[in-house]
């Protein structure tokens, strides 16, 4: 059964589990089971999936980042991956207080906390407690998949970004990044966020149309990949071409592509945005869950 009083352990090698809730940090031999508790639902963990389908396993990586695992009398009964942001994994808001001291005691600065609403806004409970202050809090943010065809037409211009294109593609990037977080990518440098972008072209997950000037129209990425599905992030929409009623062509040409890599497309958006929120299911995108945003 699982406790609300929850000793944690940061980091354990070789000591067993003390009865009831403890958390550590995972490691190569906890990723069978970090996999079969992400597999509950593929859609809401895709992040965590697609880590473990590139890294093969669930030990931290060469830069730190990690995952921590709670375990309820030795088994593991939800995780949060804890790297330049806070993701939850099958995380029930009871145990958020055990990750949370975990994850303040780690010393890292987190960008954000993202993921299931009930899991991050316990966390972010939590956090706040701990002495952590929130920038901004998106409670209300809609989970939605299509798993067919779109049901408009899609917009044959929309291709995949070329690295010939890298100078016109990146600063589209850093503009939506901008006006969805209020900051630029590249403050404290423009390395880490360029590799990113560069990374998304060289796997053939970034989709752009630039027309006959070499202006980005439209580009949006496949954030999070795995066989079963993947997740659409970094939408937008030049401004000079928006409220000319591109946005659903062009959406459904990124569902089309994003089924050449699996059956299923995903996506979570602003509640407040109706815009987006009406174009998505146009689309044919139907809610399937919530998810919340706690950006730091």
């Amino acid at each position: 059964m699982l406790s609300r009083v929850a000793p944690w352990l940061a980091s354990r090698k070789d000591v067993p589990d003390p009865p009831g809730i403890s958390v550590r940090t995972l490691e190569r031999e906890d990723t069978a089971a970090l996999r079969r508790l992400a597999q509950r639902d593929p859609v809401t963990n895709v992040f965590i999936l697609a880590h473990l389908r590139a890294a093969g396993s669930a030990a931290a990586t060469s830069g730190g980042a990690g995952v921590f695992g709670v375990f309820d009398d030795g088994v593991l009964a939800g995780a949060c991956w804890a790297g330049a942001n806070l993701v939850p994994v099958q995380l029930d808001p009871d145990l958020a207080g055990a990750v949370a001291a975990a994850a303040s005691a780690s010393g890292r600065r987190y960008a954000s906390a993202f993921g299931p609403a009930s899991s991050v806004l316990a966390l972010h409970a939590e956090l706040v407690e701990l002495g952590h202050r929130a920038h901004e809090v998106r409670p209300d943010q809609p989970l939605m998949t299509i798993a067919g065809p779109p049901s408009v037409e899609p917009n044959p211009g929309l291709g995949l970004g070329n690295l010939a294109d890298f100078d016109r593609i990146l600063p589209a990037c850093a503009a939506m990044f901008e006006e969805e977080v209020g900051y630029s990518p590249f403050l404290g440098g423009r390395e880490f966020y360029s590799r990113r972008v560069e990374s998304l072209i060289r796997q053939g997950h970034s989709l752009v149309h630039l027309n006959d000037a070499g202006e980005v129209v439209f580009k949006a990425e496949l954030g999070a990949v795995t066989s079963d599905v993947t997740q659409i992030q970094g939408v937008w929409m030049n401004p000079l071409y928006r409220g000319q009623g591109l946005s659903s062509g062009y959406m459904a040409a990124v569902v089309e592509q994003a089924q050449k890599v699996a059956p299923t497309t995903s996506l979570y958006v602003n509640g407040f945005n109706t815009r987006a929120r009406a174009t998505y299911e146009r689309v044919g995108f139907q809610q399937v869950g919530t998810f919340a945003t706690v950006l730091f």
